[in-house]
Order: C-alpha cells, then sequence, then structure tokens
C-alpha cells in the first residue's frame, strides 16, 4: 500500500492559491476605465470579443454611412472608433495586461515528486520504500503583494494607452477628413479655371485663323490650358489619395468605399475659442503623461523588489512523506518519516550588486523620461495654441484680403484686353496669380482647421503631426456633389 501525505504547510498555501482574480478575470476589465478617458470625444467606443459584438458593430457603421449623403467629420470620427481594427488590437493589450494582474494574484503552482525504491527481486522485495515531496517556492509568496502591485500599476498603463490610442485614432481620422475635403476643394477651383481657360484657347485659335491673334498669343492661351490640365490631374490623384487615407482609418472597403464627402472646408468660425490655460490642461491631462507617470511608479516598484531580493533568488521549502515497508520472518515491518527541507541560493558569486545597479539606471531613465516628456508636452501645448491663433489670422487675411485684390487685378485685366489696352500675356499671368491665390487661402484655410484638430488633440493625446499642415496633400480633387 502506497501512502502520500503532504505536510500541513502545503495543505495551506494550496488553499492561498486558490483565487478567481475579482475584477481582473472578467473579459472587458479596464474598458469602463477607458471609456471615461475618452469621454471627451463624445463618441461610442466598443471593445468587440466575440461575433454578436462583431455584427452589431458592422450594422451601426453600415446605419451611419447610409444615414450620411455627405460624411462629416463627426461620423468620420464615429465610424473609425467603431470599425478600426487597429484599435481593437491595441484593446487586446489591454485584456493581457488584465489576465498579467490575474495571473499574478495566484501563487506559484508547487512542484510534486514521488519514488519508489527497495531491494531484491522485483515483486518479492524484502525492502520497498515510497518517498514523496512537494517544493514550494517560498520567495514568490514573499514577494506576492510586490507583484501584484507592480502588474496592477501595468495594467493601468495599458487602460491609459487604450485610451490615448483611441484618442490618436480620433485625431487622425480629423486630420485625414480634413485634408481630403480641401483636396476637392482645390480641385473644385481648378476645374473652374480649366472651364474659362478651355474657352479662351478655343477662342485663341478661332482669332488665330481669322488673322486676329498672333501664333504666340495663341500659343500662350494654349499653353496655359494645358497646365490647368496637368495641374488639375495631378489635383485629383492627391485627393482620391486624401480619401483613401481617410477610408483606411475608418476600416472601410469594398461597397462602403462608396461614400462621399463634401467639396468644401467648412467656412472660418468668426471668433475663436480659447482657454489661455491650455498648457495646464495638458500637464493634467495628456494621457501619455499619464503612461510616463506609471512607467515611473513601476519601475520604483520594481526597485523596490529588486532591492528585498538583492542576496536571495531562489528560496524553496520542501515538505515531503517517505514511508518504508520491510519483510523480516514473515512479518511485515512499516516505518514511516515526515521531512522538511529549506533550499536556497548561497550569493558567493552573485552578491546581486549588478542586479541593483541595472534597477537603478532605469529608474532615472524612468524618471528623465518622464521630466523630458513633462517639458515636450508643455512646448506641443504652446505650439498648437500659437498655430491655432496665426493660422486663424493667416487664412483670415486670405480670404478677406489677398483673393479679393487679385479678383479685382483679373478683373481690371481682361477689361483692358478686351479694350485692347494690354495684351494675352498680361491678361494670363493675373489669371494665373489669382488661381495661385485661391488655392494659397484654400490652404490657409486647411492649416487652420488642422490646427484646430491638434489643438484639440495636444490636450489629451494624439499629437502625430509637427506642423498643421504635415500629412496635406498640397494640390487635391473634382467638384460638386462629394466624392
Amino acid at each position: 500500500m502506497r501512502t502520500y501525505v503532504l505536510g500541513g504547510l502545503a495543505g495551506t498555501l494550496l488553499l492561498a492559491g486558490c483565487t478567481t482574480g475579482g475584477e481582473f478575470s472578467a473579459r472587458d476589465a479596464g474598458f469602463s476605465t477607458v471609456k471615461s478617458s475618452t469621454a471627451a470625444l463624445d463618441k461610442e467606443t466598443v471593445w468587440v470579443q466575440n461575433r454578436a459584438q462583431a455584427e452589431k458593430s458592422t450594422e451601426r457603421v453600415k446605419g451611419l454611412l447610409s444615414a450620411s449623403k455627405l460624411l462629416d467629420i463627426e461620423t468620420a470620427v464615429q465610424i473609425a472608433l467603431l470599425n478600426n481594427k487597429g484599435l481593437q488590437a491595441a484593446y487586446a493589450d489591454l485584456g493581457d495586461a488584465s489576465a498579467d494582474v490575474w495571473q499574478t494574484t495566484m501563487l506559484r503552482n508547487p512542484t510534486a515528486s514521488i519514488g519508489l525504491g527497495g531491494i531484491g527481486t522485483p515483486g518479492l522485495e524484502a525492502y520497498q520504500t515510497i518517498e514523496g515531496a512537494l517544493a514550494i517556492n517560498m520567495l514568490a509568496l514573499a514577494t506576492r503583494e510586490r507583484d501584484i502591485d507592480i502588474a496592477k500599476v501595468r495594467f493601468r498603463q495599458a487602460e491609459q494607452n487604450a485610451a490615448l490610442k483611441t484618442f490618436e485614432l480620433a485625431a487622425n481620422t480629423r486630420r485625414a477628413w480634413i485634408n481630403a475635403v480641401s483636396s476637392w476643394e482645390t480641385v473644385g477651383q481648378l476645374s473652374q479655371a480649366q472651364v474659362a481657360a478651355d474657352a479662351a484657347s478655343a477662342l485663341a485659335k478661332k482669332l488665330g485663323e481669322s488673322g486676329a491673334m498672333t501664333k504666340g498669343a495663341q500659343a500662350r492661351e494654349h499653353a496655359f490650358y494645358a497646365e490647368l490640365a496637368g495641374q488639375a490631374a495631378q489635383a485629383r490623384l492627391s485627393a482620391r489619395l486624401a480619401k483613401e487615407e481617410l477610408t483606411r482609418l475608418m476600416g472601410l472597403w469594398g461597397d462602403e468605399t462608396a461614400y462621399q464627402i463634401p467639396n468644401r472646408l467648412p467656412p472660418l468660425p468668426k471668433k475663436l475659442i480659447v482657454s489661455e490655460v491650455i498648457e495646464a490642461q495638458a500637464i493634467q491631462q495628456r494621457l501619455d503623461l499619464q503612461v510616463a507617470r506609471l512607467e515611473l511608479q513601476a519601475t520604483a516598484k520594481t526597485y523596490g523588489l529588486t532591492e528585498a531580493t538583492r542576496y536571495v533568488t531562489d528560496l524553496e521549502i520542501i515538505s515531503g512523506f517517505e514511508a518504508e515497508r520491510e519483510k523480516e520472518d514473515g512479518k511485515t515491518k512499516k516505518t514511516a518519516t515526515y521531512a522538511k527541507e529549506l533550499e536556497f541560493v548561497i550569493p558567493i558569486f552573485d552578491s546581486g550588486k549588478a542586479r541593483m545597479r541595472k534597477s537603478e539606471l532605469a529608474y532615472m531613465q524612468s524618471a528623465n523620461l518622464l521630466a523630458e516628456k513633462a517639458v515636450n508636452v508643455r512646448s506641443e501645448a504652446r505650439s498648437a495654441h500659437e498655430a491655432y491663433r496665426s493660422s486663424y489670422d493667416i487664412a483670415r487675411h486670405y480670404r478677406n484680403s489677398l483673393v479679393p485684390l487679385r479678383t479685382k487685378i483679373e478683373e481690371e485685366s481682361l477689361l483692358s484686353y478686351n479694350g485692347m489696352i494690354s495684351n494675352t500675356f498680361e491678361l494670363l499671368t493675373d489669371t494665373r496669380e489669382k488661381i495661385n491665390a485661391i488655392e494659397l487661402s484654400i490652404n490657409a484655410k486647411r492649416d487652420f482647421w488642422l490646427a484646430a484638430a491638434n489643438l484639440t488633440a495636444v490636450v489629451h493625446g494624439g499629437v502625430a503631426s509637427s506642423s498643421p499642415a504635415a500629412g496635406a496633400a498640397d494640390a487635391p480633387a473634382e467638384n460638386a456633389g462629394g466624392h
């Protein structure tokens, strides 16, 4: 008869190790924090983890697309938050972090061993011994609370990272929508100019045939039309690419890509609404700064753990039972012995100084990175605020001053040309300058709306562009009716 008995200590530890993981075992652990952290977006966010949720999200996206004849910027952001698969992958990191905390709350599994020994012929042993042992890592038990604290800090980091990814996607979608719409607005202006140039080119050809226009003047008209045709084609290409970027961010494909967007950006607001404490708001609310703070906290806890285990890297208690059966003079004699052992590493060669040094340097690195991040956040807030105010003034200047002046010059030049006072070259020059002024005005308006998007993002995170116009298409695509 074989007997295997666990010591009282081992049984107690096994009972202590039975845990459910609490809140961290939930499938959507931490997502409520992500929702509250991104409440400023005023958008619905979902963490898709099963087929039913995926189908519901897909139907919601289809409903938004079908309800919008021209896709506005807020709808585009909502679709991206519901449908972007990269964001869902970021949310999976949150689930991974919660599983890590859940795992850390459990005791490390003990190691059990059993052996059979004896002397004599198998099956007819004179002596037979059964040995059993259970090894439990005591160091893991001693550092368990600190390990759990570190895992929880990492989990809070994952929460903030998931919220940060949400803000980044929203900001990038806004920028993509602005770039795409401004591109089509530029195309609309070029298309109108191309129609006028086409008519002028056709007229020049007829005048040349009648001898009323020189060949040089005809060539200038034809060249101007050819230049505009090339610019318009390039603008359409740029606009299609800008719209495709928006499509990618919204996670659309197939028939879903047939959506249309406006051909013109909203007009400039009559006045600016800007908080004068934007720098303080960024320091308090920027999620990437909070992630850096948590990184320093996690590193500090790890440093403390390294210091606590500097000399002891492996410590185990082994409890066991030995049952021996001996046959003598036809009688069986049974004896049992209980044993407990403590195994640990003797720090003869590794005193732990190297590990302490690495932990110390990691802490200092995290502290310096946090300080640098705080300086950068302040600078980004000031830059975003300055870009917002200045781009507004620049856009108003082009709209109110330059474009009206160039329009007046072209009108006067046309009157002079019709009165035979000026030549074709002067008229074409003035027309080109007017087209350039309109394009500059469109780009300035685009830069303002990009600066407005960046100003919102700089408070929460998701600042991916170094300038208001970063990533914008310089010459964008077709007119009325949406694209």
